[in-house]
């Protein structure tokens, strides 16, 4: 069995959380009636899956009517873009060019049906700005998507400031939808969704150590969605539920998710928001090091407070970045090149957007972090990597 004590790609996938799974099947087998199903034991399946919302709700201080379970990130936010296709008449979309490929994918789709999609570009350090996003809103603009945390570099978009300035460039009009993708965000950052000007976001269970194949979706305002099907999950997600994924998921959230009221979960992000700032000052200082961006090395406070501090991306220029992955991989150190869903294509959305050059992106490398990370792992993936250039760039 491999070790997760130098596992650091937990941006594609956390190593599951085996305590929270187990107990969220063992009570599934208890509750194993079809939730749909109107006798006792359907039930009993509904009453279960209904406290899973609860749970759920309760982690993200929003309302349990507000949350619907689906199969996975992708799912969520496809949904409310998705929901587009229902409208009459075709409009434009702004989708931020540093989005996950289930949201740039869809767009092209979207494109084929007579929409316009528009991209939002970052700053140099893979910011988006509100006013780059009121520049491309038009009078037909339906639908924003901005992500709270990039899944390359880990910059925190300020998705509440720039949701509240589209509302607000759209007083005395129709307002788009603002979705959010927070599936790097959740258990990651300090989250807040109680803007009504945030009309939906997605989660995944994976990348916070539930089961693959399990989703949330936090919906704010009424849609008509696409797909149909026997109007389970109020309609907006159709298909039998899957109520051992939903409790492993509310159980994670409950768990992992990072606010006050849950002090453990946020002493442990400020513990992380220390290890990276000696993380990112220790790598810096090998050869040919460059953090990407390059703010993330001008002090700690940069480091800490627009970035999420369980990634890190940095480029060892002379050494593409698939070698040093399986050069760390031979000493049992566990890294990627960059998104697990971008890895076939090996293309780098976030970097392109940033004017990145090539010889930085070719040999780009993305360390992530987790919640059982430990300071001296991170030390010797350091020691490791070290060693490795040492060879290279003797």
């Amino acid at each position: 069995m491999i070790s997760a004590e130098h596992y650091f790609d937990w941006a594609a996938t956390a190593p599951s959380d085996a305590e929270i799974q187990t107990k969220a099947l063992q009570e599934t087998f208890e509750h194993w009636a079809n939730p749909s199903s109107i006798h006792e034991a359907g039930k009993d399946a509904r009453k279960f899956l209904e406290e899973s919302r609860q749970i759920a709700s309760d982690a993200l201080n929003v309302k349990a009517e507000n949350l619907f379970f689906t199969s996975g990130g992708t799912e969520s936010d496809h949904i409310p873009l998705l929901a587009l296709l229902n409208r009459p008449q075709k409009g434009s979309v702004i989708i931020s060019s540093i989005e996950h490929p289930a949201l740039h994918e869809m767009g092209k789709s979207l494109e084929n049906s007579g929409w316009k999609v528009l991209s939002v570009r970052p700053d140099k350090n893979g910011f988006i700005h509100a006013e780059d996003v009121l520049k491309l809103l038009q009078d037909d603009t339906a639908f924003i998507s901005i992500m709270a945390v990039n899944n390359e570099t880990g910059a925190i978009q300020d998705i509440n400031s720039i949701a509240n300035e589209v509302a607000k460039a759209s007083e005395g009009k129709r307002r788009p939808f603002f979705h959010t993708d927070c599936v790097q965000a959740a258990g990651k950052i300090p989250l807040n969704l109680r803007n009504k000007n945030i009309d939906s976001a997605a989660f995944s269970a994976h990348k916070i150590g539930g089961p693959r194949g399990t989703g949330l979706l936090y919906l704010n305002k009424e849609i008509n969605p696409f797909l149909r099907g026997g109007g389970q999950e109020k309609g907006i997600r159709s298909g039998t539920e899957n109520v051992f994924g939903a409790r492993a998921l509310a159980l994670c959230l409950q768990k992992y998710l990072i606010s006050e009221k849950n002090p453990v979960a946020m002493t442990r992000f400020k513990e992380q928001q220390e290890y990276t700032a000696d993380f990112i000052n220790q790598i810096s200082k090998i050869k040919n090091c460059k953090i990407i961006p390059s703010c993330r090395t001008s002090g700690v406070q940069d480091g800490t407070k627009n970035f999420s501090p369980w990634i890190v991306q940095a480029s060892f220029e002379g050494i593409p970045g698939q070698v040093l992955e399986r050069a760390l991989s031979a000493k049992g150190f566990y890294i990627s090149t960059g998104s697990a869903c971008s890895s076939k294509t090996k293309s780098h959305p976030a970097l392109d957007s940033m004017n990145i050059p090539p010889s930085q992106k070719e040999s780009a490398v993305r360390f992530s972090f987790g919640f059982s990370t430990t300071k001296s792992a991170m030390d010797s993936l350091v020691s490791a990597t070290s060693e490795i250039c040492s060879v290279f760039f003797s």
